[in-house]
C-alpha cells in the first residue's frame, strides 16, 4: 500500500515554521510521505496567521483553490491549523473543503485526527476553550515532549534550527491578536530547552534560533531559582557544538540589560536584535499599549549599541493607526533616521477581531494613505541600510551557509562552474556569493565586492 502524501502550506512568523516542522516530522515517522503539491497530496495542511488581515485572506483564497481540488479528488483531506484555526474554531467547518481545525496548543494531536478523518470521514475541531483562562499550561507536557520528538533543521535550513523556549504573550498591545490565539505566556523549563539543544547539537546543528512571542519575558522559577533569557543564553552557548546562538523576537519594555552583557560576553551569542518599535508617536504608542515612549525606546537603541559594539538592530512598524496625523508619522519618520537601523519591517495597520483597537477605534486612515506612509518608510529605510552598508565593502566576513540563491544576483562570469549560494552574518546580513553546493550548512568566508540596501556581494575567500 502506497504512503499518503501530505503537503503542507505555512503562513506568518517563525513559530508556525517551527510549528509545520514538527508536524511534518511527526508525520513521517508514521509513514507519510511530503510533497510540494497540493495537487498530488491526499492531505493538505495550511498552518495559518492571524496577525494581519491579508494573512487570513491569503488563507481563504488557499482554501477557495482547495474546494475546487476536491471535486476532482473527493477524498482530499484539508486541515486549517495554527492561529487562524484558534481564532475562529468550529466556524472554519463552514467551509466546503475544510475536515480538520486545530490550534496551535493542539499541533501535537494533528497524527490523531488525520488517522481519526481517514477512518471515520468525520470532521474534527480541536482548540483551547477560554485560552486566556487555560492557556496551554495543561497541555505542556504534551508539546514539549513533542518538541523534543520532532525538532529537526528538516523543512528549514540545512544545519540551522529553532528552539521554541515559550508559548504565548501577556503584553496586550491593542491591535494584537496574538494574546488571543496563543493564550498566556507559558515558559519552558530551562532542562527541557537546554536538552533539546544538545540533542540537535549532536545532529549536527550549528545554529539555533530560541523562539519568543515575547522572548525577552522568559522566567522560569524552580528550586528557589529564577532563570531568565540571559541565563538561557549562557547555558545554551556551554553546549558543545553549537556555533551561533540567536533569539527573537523581543519587546522594548521591561529589557533587561543582562540579556545586552549577555551578547556582548558570550561569543556564540550573535550581535542581532530584533526589537519592533511599531511607532515613533508617543500618543500612538500610548494607544497601541506599548508601554514606553519615543525617547525610552531610543535610549534603549543607545545602551544596546554602547554595551554590544557592532551590534544590528532590526525594527517594526505599523503605520495607518487609528488616529495617526501627518504629524505622528513624522514622528515616526525621525525615530528611523536616528535609530539607524539595519533593516526594519513596515507593515498597514489592518483591524483584527477582538482586539481594543477593533473594539474602540474607528479604522479611520485611508488605504492611500497606509500604502503612501508606508512607502515613504521603507524608502527612507532602503537609503539608511545602502549608506550603512558601504562600510562592509573590501571586508571579510564569515557566513553561514544557507544553500543556493533563489535569485540570480551576480554575473555568471569567473564562477568556475558554481551556484550562487546565500548566507547570513551573525549579525543577520545577506551574503550572495559563487561557490559549490556542498558548503550549504557550513561556515564560509566571503570578502565583499558590492553591496547594496538589503544584501551584500561577495567572493569566496
Amino acid at each position: 500500500m502506497n504512503a499518503k502524501k501530505v503537503h503542507i502550506k505555512s503562513f506568518g512568523c517563525q513559530m508556525n515554521k517551527l510549528d509545520s516542522s514538527l508536524v511534518s516530522n511527526a508525520l513521517k515517522d508514521k509513514g507519510y510521505e511530503l510533497t510540494d503539491q497540493s495537487e498530488n497530496a491526499d492531505i493538505v495542511l495550511i498552518n495559518t496567521c492571524s496577525v494581519r488581515d491579508n494573512a487570513e485572506n491569503r488563507v481563504v483564497s488557499h482554501l477557495g483553490h482547495l474546494k475546487y481540488l476536491k471535486k476532482t479528488n473527493p477524498t482530499l483531506i484539508v486541515g486549517v491549523i495554527g492561529c487562524m484555526a484558534q481564532r475562529l474554531g468550529v466556524e472554519l467547518l463552514a467551509h466546503p473543503a475544510v475536515d480538520i481545525v486545530a490550534g496551535p496548543a493542539q499541533i501535537a494531536q494533528i497524527p490523531d485526527m488525520i488517522e481519526q478523518t481517514l477512518s471515520d470521514h468525520k470532521r474534527t475541531v480541536s482548540i483551547t476553550d477560554k485560552i486566556r483562562i487555560t492557556g496551554t499550561a495543561d497541555l505542556s507536557d504534551d508539546l514539549n515532549d513533542f518538541e523534543f520528538a520532532y525538532d529537526s533543521d528538516e523543512n528549514h535550513i540545512h544545519n540551522q534550527a529553532f528552539v521554541r523556549i515559550m508559548r504565548g504573550c501577556d503584553k496586550f498591545c491593542t491591535y494584537c491578536i496574538v494574546p488571543f490565539v496563543r493564550g498566556p505566556e507559558v515558559s519552558r523549563s530551562p532542562q527541557a530547552i537546554i536538552d533539546q539543544i544538545k540533542k540537535l547539537a549532536d545532529k549536527g546543528i550549528k545554529q539555533i534560533t530560541l523562539l519568543g512571542q515575547t522572548v525577552n519575558s522568559y522566567v522560569f522559577v524552580e528550586n528557589e531559582k529564577t532563570y531568565t533569557l540571559a541565563d538561557l543564553l549562557e547555558m545554551a552557548s556551554e553546549v558543545d557544538g553549537i556555533e551561533w546562538i540567536r533569539f527573537i523576537t523581543s519587546h522594548p519594555k521591561h529589557f533587561d540589560e543582562s540579556i545586552l552583557r549577555a551578547m556582548a560576553d558570550l561569543p556564540k551569542v550573535c550581535k542581532y536584535l530584533h526589537i519592533p518599535a511599531q511607532s515613533g508617536s508617543d500618543k500612538i504608542l500610548k494607544a497601541m499599549n506599548r508601554g514606553y515612549t519615543a525617547a525610552e525606546y531610543l535610549d534603549f537603541i543607545e545602551r544596546a549599541k554602547q554595551i554590544v559594539p557592532d551590534i544590528a538592530i532590526a525594527g517594526d512598524f505599523i503605520v495607518g493607526f487609528p488616529g495617526e496625523t501627518d504629524e505622528d508619522f513624522q514622528a515616526t519618520v525621525e525615530l528611523v533616521k536616528k535609530a539607524k537601523y539595519k533593516n526594519c519591517f513596515v507593515f498597514k495597520y489592518s483591524p483584527r477581531p477582538g482586539t481594543d483597537t477593533d473594539k474602540k477605534l474607528e479604522d479611520n486612515i485611508g488605504e492611500e494613505i497606509k500604502k503612501q506612509r508606508n512607502t515613504e518608510l521603507l524608502e527612507l529605510q532602503t537609503k539608511i541600510s545602502e549608506e550603512n552598508n558601504k562600510k562592509f565593502l573590501g571586508q571579510t566576513v564569515e557566513v553561514l551557509v544557507e544553500g543556493p540563491s533563489k535569485k540570480s544576483h551576480l554575473n555568471k562570469s569567473d564562477n568556475d562552474g558554481n551556484p550562487q549560494l546565500i548566507g547570513r552574518t551573525a549579525t543577520d546580513y545577506i551574503v550572495v556569493f559563487n561557490g559549490p553546493e556542498s558548503l550549504a550548512g557550513q561556515f564560509a568566508k566571503v570578502t565583499i565586492t558590492k553591496t547594496a540596501a538589503l544584501t551584500l556581494f561577495g567572493q569566496l575567500s
